[in-house]
C-alpha cells in the first residue's frame, strides 16, 4: 500500500484512548509472536549481510541478537510500565540528585532485581535540566508517527517507542536492506496492526512517508544529508539519529595501568569497535590519549593485537564502506591495516591510523566501518589536565555530538572524582559511558539516544528516542561501570558469544529467573574457553 493508504487506515484517536490493560495484552501478544519468529529474524539478518559480502562471518546467533534483543528488551520494559501504570501509578526512578541550581541526575537503571543481576556494576542517568517531571504515556495526545528505519540495524525499536512511550499510531517503513526482515516483524506486530494502530509500507515510500499532510511526528536514523533533505521538505516535527564521530577517552592514570587491565581494556574496544562490521552508531572511532603517557605505546600494542589477533573478525557489508575507506586511505596513505584471523576474510581488515592531529580528516570525517584513529593531545598525563583538555577537543574538534566513551580506572577516579564529574556534565554528547561502551545507552529503555547539539548546526540529529519513564527536558543520558567489570562486552572466543547472544535472545523475550539464571551459569562457564578462531 501507498504511505497515504496506511495513514487513511489508521485510527489514532481509538489507539490514543485504549485503556491500559488493552495495550498490555496486545504488548504480551507481540513478546509471543517475537519468540515464535526470532529464528526467522536472525535467518534473514545472516543472509542479508553475508550476501553482500560473499563471506560467511555473521553468525546465526548474533544475527538473532541483533534483531531481537534490542526490541525484546523494550517490549519487557514496556510491559512493566503498563503493570504499573494499571496499579496507578508511574513507576518512580530510583534517585534524584541535585547537580546544580537547574540541573539533576536522575537514576534509571536498574530497576528491579532482575535488572541488577544482568547489568552487573552498571548504572543508568538521565540528565535533566529543571525541576524532574514524568509523562504517563497515556495522557500524550493522539497523532500518527512515521518512521523510517535504519539500514545498519533491522530491529526497529521505534515503533515500540511511538506506540508505547508516545501514544502514537505508526506508518513504518524500512531500509531497502532489510525489506524481508521487515516483511517477519509485519507478522511479530500482526495484532497491533489489526488494532488499526500500525501499517507497513515498502522501502520506496519514503519521500511519499514524509510529506504527509496530519503527521505527529517524523523518527528517522540515517545520514545526516538525508534528515535535512526530509526535514527541508516538511514542517512536521522530527526526532533523528545521524551518527558522528565518536571519542572513546583514555584518562592518563595515578598508577600504572597492569597488563590484565591493560588487555582487558584492549579488547573492550576491539569488540565494541567491530560489531556489526563498524556500522553501529555508538561506536567509538577517535581515540583520545595524552602524548605523554608513558603507557601510550602499550596501549596502541595492546589495541593492535586485540583488533588482529585476540577478538575474532567482522564483516564490513554496509553500503559505502568502500567509499569510506578509500577516503581515509587516501588522507592517510601510511595508515595500518591490520587482518583479524590471519586475513581469512576479504572484508574484515581493520585500519588504524595513529598521532592524528586535532584539526584533520579523521576528526571531521565519520568511518561508519572498521576505522579507528588516535589523536595524542599535548598535554600533561594526568587527570586534573587531560581532562578539561580532552573534553574541550571533544566537543570543538570532533564531528558530532552522539556517544562518548571514557576509560578510567578506579584509583585515578577516587582521586579525581570532581574532575569527573565536570567532564560528564561539560561533554557536549547524548549518550555518556564511563567504564563502558555507549551501545549500552542505545540498547536501553530507561535512558535517551539521540545527539546534543543545541545552538549548532545539525550532525548527529535532532531530538532523541527512549524515555521509557517520561522525563522531560533531558540533556543527557550516562551509564557509569567499574574499570574492570564482569558486564563488559568482550568478543574473545566465538562460540562463548554465540552462546551468550542466543542465551541474551532468550531472556529478554522470556525475562525469567530461570532463563537469567542459565544465561549466568553459561557465562561462567564460556569465561574459561580459551581462543577458538
Amino acid at each position: 500500500m501507498t504511505a497515504q493508504e496506511a495513514f487513511n487506515q489508521l485510527d489514532p484517536k481509538k489507539w490514543a484512548e485504549t485503556s491500559v490493560v488493552e495495550k498490555l495484552h496486545l504488548l504480551e501478544e507481540v513478546q509471543n509472536n517475537l519468540k515464535k519468529y526470532a529464528d526467522d529474524l536472525g535467518t534473514s539478518d545472516q543472509k542479508m549481510k553475508n550476501t553482500i559480502m560473499g563471506e560467511d562471518i555473521y553468525t546465526h546467533a548474533e544475527s538473532v541478537f541483533a534483531t531481537a534483543v534490542p526490541l525484546a528488551g523494550n517490549v519487557s520494559a514496556c510491559i512493566q510500565l503498563y503493570e504499573s501504570i494499571a496499579k496507578g501509578e508511574m513507576p518512580k526512578p530510583l534517585n534524584i540528585t541535585k547537580v546544580n541550581d537547574d540541573t539533576y541526575d536522575v537514576h534509571v537503571f536498574p530497576m528491579d532485581a532482575k535488572d541488577k543481576v544482568l547489568s552487573g556494576t552498571q548504572s543508568g542517568h538521565l540528565r535533566v535540566k529543571g525541576t524532574p517531571k514524568q509523562v504517563n504515556p497515556l495522557e500524550k495526545p493522539a497523532g500518527v508517527t512515521a518512521i523510517l528505519g535504519a539500514g545498519n540495524y533491522s530491529s526497529s525499536l521505534e515503533m515500540v517507542k511511538a506506540l508505547f512511550y508516545d501514544n502514537k499510531a505508526v506508518i513504518h517503513k524500512p531500509h531497502h536492506l532489510n525489506e524481508e526482515t521487515d516483511a517477519i516483524w509485519e507478522k511479530i506486530f500482526q495484532p497491533i496492526i489489526e488494532f488499526g494502530a500500525l501499517r507497513f509500507v515498502s522501502a520506496d515510500q519514503g519521500r511519499e512517508l514524509t510529506t504527509i499532510d496530519g503527521l505527529a511526528a517524523i523518527y528517522f536514523t540515517g545520514g545526516t544529508g538525508t534528515a535535512k533533505a526530509i526535514m527541508g521538505n516538511t514542517n512536521t516535527p522530527m526526532v533523528a539519529e545521524c551518527g558522528g564521530n565518536n571519542p572513546c577517552i583514555i584518562v592518563p592514570g595515578d598508577r600504572p595501568w597492569t597488563k590484565k587491565e591493560m588487555e582487558h581494556q584492549a579488547n573492550q574496544i576491539a569488540t565494541v569497535a567491530k560489531l556489526n562490521g563498524g556500522a553501529v552508531c555508538g561506536r567509538p572511532q577517535t581515540l583520545v590519549t595524552s602524548r605523554h603517557w608513558e603507557q601510550r605505546n602499550e596501549f596502541l600494542n595492546a589495541l593492535r593485537k586485540a583488533l588482529s589477533e585476540d577478538t575474532p573478525a567482522a564483516g564490513a557489508y554496509y553500503p559505502g564502506t568502500d567509499k569510506a575507506e578509500e577516503g581515509f586511505k587516501k588522507a592517510y596513505p601510511n595508515a595500518e591495516i591490520l587482518k583479524p584471523e590471519n586475513g581469512r576474510f576479504k572484508h574484515a581488515n581493520f585500519m588504524l591510523i595513529t598521532d592524528c592531529e586535532e584539526d584533520s580528516y579523521a576528526t571531521q570525517n565519520e568511518a561508519f566501518c572498521q576505522i579507528m584513529d588516535e589523536v595524542a593531545l599535548d598535554v600533561p598525563a594526568n587527570a586534573k589536565d587531560f581532562l578539561p583538555k580532552a573534553t574541550a577537543f571533544c566537543n570543538d574538534k570532533l564531528l558530532g555530538s552522539l556517544g562518548c566513551m571514557l576509560l578510567i580506572d578506579e584509583d585515578t577516579k577516587k582521586a579525581h572524582q570532581k574532575e569527573l564529574d565536570t567532564a560528564v556534565n561539560n561533554l557536549k554528547y547524548g549518550g555518556i559511558a564511563v567504564n563502558t561502551i555507549p551501545v549500552f545507552v542505545f540498547l536501553s529503555p530507561y535512558l535517551t539516544w539521540g545527539g546534543n547539539e543545541q545552538g549548532k548546526e545539525m550532525v548527529s540529529g535532532s531530538g532523541n528516542f527512549g524515555n521509557l519513564l517520561g522525563f522531560e527536558n533531558i540533556e543527557k543520558s550516562i551509564v557509569y561501570d567499574k574499570f574492570v567489570a564482569p558486564g563488559h562486552m568482550l568478543r574473545t572466543n566465538q562460540k562463548a558469544f554465540d552462546h551468550l547472544a542466543k542465551n541474551m535472545a532468550t531472556y529478554s523475550m522470556e525475562p525469567t529467573w530461570r532463563n537469567l539464571t542459565k544465561m549466568a551459569g553459561t557465562a561462567i562457564i564460556d569465561s574459561l574457553r580459551k581462543k577458538d578462531f
